[in-house]
C-alpha cells in the first residue's frame, strides 16, 4: 500500500492546484485587464434577471440576480462556455439568498443626464467624498413618468429611459424614440449558442469580492470615442481599452498615462463610469454587437448623457468639473530640454531666444536643477546656481517664467527619504511597511499634502511660474492609503490627488491655474494642463501623439500639449520641422526632450522655421486666448476632433490625423515627408491661412506652404490677431486686427481680453467693399477689420 501513497498525494496536490483561481500575472506597471476575471470558472455568476420591486415615484427598487455558474460545452471538437443555473451551496443556507434581490436606483440629474446605481451586496456603501466630482450632482424634475406594458418609462425633452421588468432591461432612447443602446439579456442570444454573457456581476472564488459587468448593445455603424489619452485608433469600436493608469513609455502602445472612465457614441449618448477601480471596456472587441464594461468595482455608479458631442462634454464636465483658465503667459513658447543644469544656461537660452527673435515665455528646468540629477530636494543646486532668485527676477523682467521639474517618489538616497518614513507620509503595504524601495507620497493623507505643498510654496514664492507634475502612474495597487482605501481604488485616483495638490498651492501662492502634468484621471481636467508623455522621435510617434490629444479632448480636457519633435533622442531635423506647426497650433507649446532642442543648434534655416511657427501663434494669441476661455465655459477641447463641430457630417467622424484648433481653424499636419496631403473639409468652404486659396467641402489634395502644414480657416470666421510681440506680456490688446475669411455677408468670431476674462462675440457685416463691426465692440479696444 505504501508504494501508492506518493502518487495519491501527487494527485491530491494537482487537484488542489486546479482549485486555485488563475491570477493575473503582470509586470509592475502593466495595465490590468479586468475581462480576465469574468472568464474564471471558479467564480459565481449573477445575471440581472428581473425587477423584484420598483417604486415609480422614487425610481428605486431591487433587481433579482439569478445565480449561475460557467461550464465548458463541447460541440464538434470546439469548447464553448455555457452558463447553468446554480443551486446555492452556501452554508448555512437560510442565511443567504439563492437569487439575491439588490438595490437599483435611477436618478435624474438634468434633462440630458441620468444616473444608474446598482449594488452587488445588501450593504449600502459608506458616504465617500469623491474627488472625481466637482459637486454633488443635482436633481431634475422635468422627467415625466408613465407605465408601459413591459415596465416603466421616464421622458425628458431630450430623451427617454425605459426600464423593463421581466426580463430586466434598460433601454435608452432619444426624444424621437430611436433606441440609442440597451442592456443585453439572455434572450438576445440565439437558441443554439451563448455568444455573449448578459449584464452580470461575479463573486470571486479567490476572495468572495465582487465585480460588476454592465453589458450594452452596439448598433451597426456605431462608433465610440473617449476613454482618455488613448493613442490607438480614435474610434474605439472593435478595441479593448484598459482604464488603468500606467507609464506606457510613450504614445506608441495601448497603455495610457491618462485613462478616463468616460466615452461617447456617435448615436448620441455618452457614459461616465464613476469609479476609480480598474475598468476594461470591450467595445465590440470580442463580440461586435456588445459593449462590455468589465469593472473592478463592487457597485455600479453610471452617469448617462444624451445629446450631440458638445452637449455630452458640457454635461460630463458639469459633473466632474471644467478646466480652469490658465494664465496668458502659459500659451506662449516653452523652451526646454532634458536638461538644463546651470543658472548660466537659463540666461543663455533666454538671450538666444531674444537674439533670434523667437517669441517665448517660459524656460523649463527639468531633472537637473538639484545638486544631484533626478534627486528632488526642492532646492537649486548651490554649486551651479549662484543666485537663483536673481535669475528668476532677471528672466521675468525679460518676459520669461520659470518652470521646474519634480516627482512624488523618493529613493533611499534622497535627503527626505527618512523624514517621509518617520512622519508616515508614504503609501504603506499590508504590513504597514514599504511596498517599494522608493517612498511614494500618499496624497490621500492631508499631512502629506501639507508637507509637500510647503516644499513647493518655497519655490513658488521665489517667483517660479509652474511646477512640472511628472510621473504619478506608479501608486502601489496593493498599497494601503490614509483614505482608508486600498490601492485597488486609490491607484487610479493618485494622479488626480497629485494634480490637485500642485494646482491648489500654485493657485494659493501665485493666483494662477497652471501645472504641467503627465498623468490624470477623471476630474484632473480642473487642473490644467497635461502633456502627452515621452513620444518617440518618429513619424509614428507624431501621429500617435495627435490621436492621444484628440482622444483626451473627447474626454473632457480643454488643454493639452506634447513635446515638439519628440522626446527620446535627438530630433531629426525634417521631423522637427513638420512637428513645429502642430506644436504651435496646440493650446500649449513646448519644445522638450533629448538635446539638442534649441533651434540655433541646428542651422539658420531651422531657426527661421521655428521662428515662423512661433510668430504665427503669437499673432494668433487673441484667437487662442478667446477660444481657450470658451473651452473653459463649455468643456470643449482646444485640439478638437472635427465631429464636435460637425456632428452631422459622416466624414468628420472618420478622420483622426487632422483636427480643429478651436472652432474656426483646421490643422492637417504632415505626418510624413512631402509637400501635399489629402485633407477632409467638413461643412462648407475653407480658406488657406497662408495663401488665401479657397477649398470646397470634402476631400482635397492641398499643398503645404512656407510653414509645412495645411492650415485652413472656416468660411465666415473672424480671426482676431495682434501685432507680433516677443512675449505675451508685451502684446498690445488695445489694437486688434480682425481678419475676415470667406465672402459671407455676416461673419463672427470671439475675443477675450486677459484683463477681465470676459468672452465677447464679435460680428461683422459687409459694407460696400469692406466690413463693419455690428456687435462686440469693447471699450478701449480698436478694431482694424480686414
Amino acid at each position: 500500500m505504501k508504494k501508492h501513497v506518493f502518487p495519491a498525494l501527487l494527485l491530491m496536490v494537482c487537484m488542489s492546484m486546479q482549485l486555485v483561481p488563475a491570477q493575473q500575472k503582470r509586470l509592475l506597471g502593466d495595465h490590468v485587464d479586468m475581462s480576465l476575471d469574468f472568464k474564471d470558472f471558479h467564480n459565481t455568476y449573477f445575471f440581472a434577471d428581473k425587477l423584484a420591486s420598483f417604486d415609480p415615484a422614487t425610481a428605486k427598487g431591487t433587481i433579482s440576480w439569478k445565480r449561475s455558474s460557467l461550464f465548458a460545452r463541447q460541440a464538434f471538437d470546439v469548447n464553448t462556455i455555457l452558463p447553468q443555473d446554480l443551486t446555492m451551496l452556501d452554508f448555512p443556507g437560510a442565511a443567504y439568498q439563492q437569487n439575491p434581490e439588490l438595490s437599483f436606483t435611477v436618478e435624474f440629474i438634468t434633462p440630458r443626464t441620468l444616473r444608474i446605481k446598482m449594488l452587488t451586496t445588501p450593504v449600502e456603501p459608506k458616504p465617500f467624498d469623491s474627488p472625481m466630482l466637482v459637486k454633488e450632482p443635482g436633481k431634475d424634475n422635468s422627467w415625466k413618468y408613465s407605465k408601459t406594458k413591459t415596465g416603466h418609462l421616464y421622458q425628458s425633452a431630450f430623451g427617454k429611459v425605459l426600464i423593463e421588468e421581466n426580463p430586466f432591461r434598460i433601454m435608452l432612447l432619444d426624444a424621437s424614440g430611436k433606441m440609442l443602446t440597451d442592456t443585453r439579456r439572455w434572450k438576445d442570444n440565439d437558441s443554439t449558442q451563448v455568444k455573449i454573457l448578459p449584464f452580470n456581476f461575479i463573486k470571486k472564488g479567490v476572495d468572495n469580492s465582487r465585480e460588476i459587468n454592465p453589458v450594452f448593445s452596439l448598433s451597426p455603424n456605431e462608433k465610440i470615442f473617449g476613454c482618455g489619452e488613448s493613442f490607438t485608433k480614435l474610434d474605439k469600436r472593435g478595441q479593448k481599452v484598459n482604464l488603468f493608469v500606467t507609464d506606457p513609455q510613450g504614445p506608441e502602445t495601448d497603455g495610457m498615462y491618462k485613462p478616463i472612465p468616460f466615452f461617447m457614441s456617435n448615436r448620441g449618448y455618452g457614459m461616465f463610469m464613476h469609479t476609480s477601480a480598474p475598468v476594461t471596456c470591450d467595445f465590440g472587441n470580442t463580440y461586435v454587437g456588445a459593449n462590455k464594461l468589465f469593472m473592478g468595482d463592487e457597485a455600479l455608479d453610471l452617469f448617462v448623457f444624451i445629446g450631440e458631442p458638445k452637449d455630452i462634454l458640457n454635461e460630463y464636465t458639469e459633473i466632474t468639473g471644467k478646466a480652469s483658465m490658465p494664465p496668458l503667459w502659459s500659451f506662449g513658447t516653452w523652451m526646454s530640454r532634458i536638461t538644463y543644469f546651470e543658472q548660466k544656461e537659463g540666461y543663455e537660452v533666454a538671450a538666444k531666444l531674444r537674439e533670434n527673435k523667437i517669441p517665448a515665455d517660459v524656460i523649463h528646468f527639468d531633472t537637473g536643477w538639484f545638486e544631484t540629477d533626478w534627486q528632488c530636494d526642492y532646492k537649486f543646486s548651490p554649486s551651479r546656481f549662484s543666485d537663483p532668485q536673481k535669475m528668476i527676477n532677471d528672466l521675468k523682467k525679460d518676459g520669461f517664467h520659470i518652470s521646474l521639474w519634480q516627482l512624488p517618489y523618493f529613493t533611499p538616497k534622497n535627503k527626505f527619504f527618512s523624514e517621509i518614513i518617520d512622519k508616515n507620509l508614504h503609501v504603506k503595504n499590508s504590513k504597514g511597511e514599504m511596498p517599494y524601495e522608493d517612498a511614494v507620497l500618499d496624497f490621500s493623507n492631508p499631512n502629506t499634502v501639507k508637507w509637500y505643498q510647503d516644499k513647493l510654496a518655497g519655490l513658488l514664492k521665489m517667483g517660479v511660474g509652474a511646477i512640472k507634475v511628472d510621473f504619478g502612474e506608479a501608486a502601489p495597487v496593493e498599497g494601503i492609503y490614509a483614505s482608508g482605501r486600498g490601492g485597488w481604488y486609490e491607484h487610479n485616483l493618485y494622479p488626480l490627488r497629485y494634480n490637485k495638490a500642485v494646482a491648489d498651492i500654485t493657485k494659493a501662492t501665485n493666483n494662477e491655474n497652471i501645472i504641467w502634468a503627465r498623468s490624470a484621471w477623471a476630474g484632473s481636467q480642473r487642473y490644467p494642463l497635461h502633456w502627452g508623455g515621452d513620444a518617440a522621435n518618429t513619424d509614428i510617434g507624431m501621429e500617435s501623439e495627435l490621436r492621444g490629444g484628440l482622444s483626451f479632448g473627447l474626454s473632457g480636457f480643454s488643454f493639452w500639449s506634447h513635446d515638439i519633435g519628440g522626446f527620446v533622442v535627438s530630433s531629426p531635423e525634417d521631423l522637427y520641422r513638420r512637428w513645429l506647426p502642430m506644436g504651435f497650433l496646440t493650446s500649449h507649446s513646448r519644445a522638450h526632450g533629448a538635446p539638442p532642442k534649441e533651434p540655433w543648434l541646428y542651422n539658420k534655416s531651422f531657426v527661421k522655421a521655428f521662428r515662423e511657427s512661433a510668430e504665427m501663434k503669437y499673432k494668433l494669441m487673441p484667437y487662442v486666448y478667446a477660444q481657450a476661455k470658451n473651452c473653459t465655459e463649455k468643456g470643449l477641447p482646444m485640439v478638437r476632433a472635427m465631429f464636435i463641430e460637425y456632428p452631422n457630417d459622416p466624414g468628420a467622424w472618420l478622420v483622426d490625423d487632422q483636427y480643429l484648433f478651436g472652432s474656426d481653424i483646421l490643422v492637417a499636419p504632415m505626418m510624413q515627408n512631402g509637400t501635399s496631403r489629402q485633407v477632409y473639409l467638413p461643412g462648407g468652404k475653407w480658406i488657406d491661412y497662408q495663401t488665401g486659396k479657397t477649398y470646397p467641402a470634402g476631400w482635397n489634395k492641398i499643398e503645404t506652404e512656407e510653414i509645412p502644414c495645411v492650415i485652413l480657416v472656416r468660411d465666415g470666421a473672424v480671426i482676431p490677431h495682434a501685432k507680433l510681440a516677443q512675449s505675451t506680456d508685451k502684446i498690445d490688446w488695445s489694437n486688434l486686427e480682425l481678419k475676415v475669411y470667406g465672402d459671407q455677408t455676416n461673419s463672427s468670431g470671439l475675443v477675450c481680453l486677459p484683463t477681465d476674462n470676459k468672452l465677447v462675440q464679435v460680428e461683422v457685416a459687409k459694407k460696400g467693399t469692406g466690413y463693419q463691426v455690428v456687435n462686440g465692440l469693447i471699450s478701449g479696444v480698436n478694431y482694424l477689420v480686414k
